[in-house]
């Protein structure tokens, strides 16, 4: 997501506690908030498919491919 975006989330957000949206403007700052959150969701899938954990046993699993990965 472009920082164009997050910042104009902020403007909606302020613009809506101070005067209120547009009924076109609620629709973009919903549309903008759901590809924020895929946005955070895609990055931290990607940061813990990354993880590995060293087991008691000494081998090392790695989450990505245990659980992630579907």
């Amino acid at each position: 997501m472009k920082n164009t975006d997050i910042d104009r989330i902020n403007t909606l957000y302020h613009k809506s506690k101070s005067v209120g949206l547009t009924p076109e403007e609620k629709k973009e700052q919903r549309k903008l908030r759901q590809e924020y959150i895929r946005a955070i969701r895609r990055n931290l899938r990607g940061s813990l498919d990354n993880i590995d954990v060293e087991n008691p046993d000494g081998t090392i699993t790695n989450l990505g491919e245990k659980y992630g990965k579907k």
